[in-house]
């Protein structure tokens, strides 16, 4: 498929986890890499269907809650009535947000069957994942049976030691069309320190073409991103941020605007500037998520949608 062809079917399927983001003041937002990327898909107008799994519990109500007021599909949401919705808490370094994630969480036991039921009347072009969700066996055999019956899929890497394999992430990453992970991360897929902005580009296209990854995005913070693809390297140079609150999500911002870009066809280089700049705007308000249709509104305004 060409850079700038559009996938044809519309809906995007996202699977993954969904949690509450604990901040170290007290504030609790809703969060997860997949479900932020659902959210922002739901206010750019996608309707995605998102699948994943709740708790029993006052935080699965209230995680079910605010899909329904934001308009989002909740079919896809799994309960549990033996394991609690999702939390991790955040802190912060120097500015850059770190997480204590907890163990055997509801999303860790999304189960197959109706899943790929409620798929098998819905099939979509195209399937969004974490590398998170693959850190439980059953999630995992989950996610990867779903995986089977896409027709493409954009795998979002989210490295979160202890949580993760190298083996299952060279599978997926094989499987993946698109791909998305930073320069940390890159640095350690590559298992050394890039040395320099040549090194970097180097490793990412080795990544790219042993994997056949149709476009692999790499972020670079306050530094933009880099889209590598068979076309070449697409630079796009970071927004102006001077009132910055958090950077919670900005990954899954940029992910978000991505797909939509995919999904609408756009060129690279068109995406990468808008996928930046939303990214930013996220970081301006506390947490990924937030009820605020005007947030996307301008967006769409801005890019004629």
């Amino acid at each position: 498929m060409g850079e700038n062809k559009a996938v044809q079917t519309v809906r995007p399927v996202v699977v993954g986890e969904v949690l509450y983001d604990s901040f170290p003041e007290g504030a609790e937002v809703l969060g997860g890499a997949p479900f932020n990327v659902a959210w922002h898909l739901q206010g750019f107008g996608f309707a995605p269907l998102f699948i994943s799994r709740v708790g029993r519990d006052d935080l699965g109500e209230n995680v079910l809650n605010a899909m329904r007021a934001w308009g989002m599909d909740t079919r896809g949401v799994q309960r549990d009535a033996g394991h609690p919705t999702g939390r991790v808490r955040v802190n912060f370094t120097d500015g850059e947000p770190h997480y204590d994630i907890v163990t055997d969480q509801a999303y860790d036991f999304i189960e197959t069957a109706p899943a790929r039921a409620l798929l098998a009347s819905e099939p979509a072009a195209l399937l969004y994942h974490g590398s998170l969700i693959a850190r439980s066996t059953q999630a995992r055999a989950s996610l990867d049976s779903l995986c089977d019956g896409a027709a493409a899929v954009f795998m979002d890497i989210n490295l979160r030691d202890p949580w993760w394999r190298r083996e299952w992430l060279d599978a997926a990453l094989r499987r993946a069309r698109w791909v998305k992970l930073n320069e940390d991360e890159l640095t350690v897929l590559s298992q050394s320190h890039l040395a320099g902005e040549a090194d970097l580009r180097a490793r990412a296209e080795r990544l790219r073409e042993a994997c056949g990854i149709d476009v692999l995005v790499v972020t670079r913070g306050a530094r933009g991103a880099l889209l590598f693809s068979a076309a070449g390297v697409h630079t796009a140079a970071p927004a102006a941020l001077s009132d910055l609150v958090d950077t919670v999500g900005a990954g899954d911002a940029f992910s978000a605007v991505t797909i939509a870009g995919l999904l609408r066809g756009w060129p690279l280089p068109l995406l990468a500037e808008r996928a930046v700049d939303f990214a930013a705007a996220v970081c301006r308000q506390r947490g990924a998520t937030r009820p605020d249709p005007a947030l996307y509104e301008r967006h769409l305004r801005k890019w004629g949608e």
